[in-house]
């Protein structure tokens, strides 16, 4: 069962408190089909403080490494996680100007009194993600055909040179 840790965002931000622990990766079940096998600990940092126009913030860090599946190969390699988020509070997101939706420097949580850090957490590092994991340089097991590639319609001009 994991973990729940509760805060009530506006006041944890006003009062420029701090949360910063470890998770294991096993207790993010929502992000279990992404991974090649559950295992690792992923740290956490979570600040509040006044950004802003005095705005209520939250900045998330979360560090560490998950294994996914690459692919091109279908390898297991680790991707590194390395999230620093800035989440401007706000009542509600009907507040928020066109302008506001439009601006991709700017990210905004609505405030909670009872908000749940961990799938905060969740929610950020299934942000980061790549679409589609691969490795940085990926070498491909040596069943491929290296040097001997084999022509499609070799065995057709085969059986033609019989038939003459």
């Amino acid at each position: 069962m994991s973990q729940q840790i509760v805060i009530n965002s506006l006041s944890f931000a006003r009062e420029g408190r701090s949360l910063q622990g470890e998770l294991q990766v096993s207790e993010l079940e929502r992000l279990h089909e992404d991974l090649a096998e559950i295992a690792g600990v992923l740290v956490y940092r979570l600040i509040g403080h006044k950004g802003r126009e005095g705005k209520s913030e939250l900045l998330l860090e979360v560090e560490g490494s998950i294994p996914l599946v690459c692919q091109r190969c279908l390898g297991q390699f680790n991707y590194p996680l390395s999230i620093a988020s800035v989440l401007e509070l706000i009542a509600d997101e009907a507040d928020l100007t066109q302008d506001e939706l439009e601006d991709d420097s700017r990210d905004f949580l609505v405030a909670q009194r009872e908000m749940d850090v961990v799938a905060l957490i969740e929610d950020e590092i299934l942000l980061a993600l790549p679409i589609s994991p691969r490795h940085k340089e990926c070498v491909l097991s040596d069943d491929s055909t290296r040097g001997t590639k084999e022509l499609p319609f070799a065995a057709l001009a085969a059986l033609k040179g019989k038939a003459s």
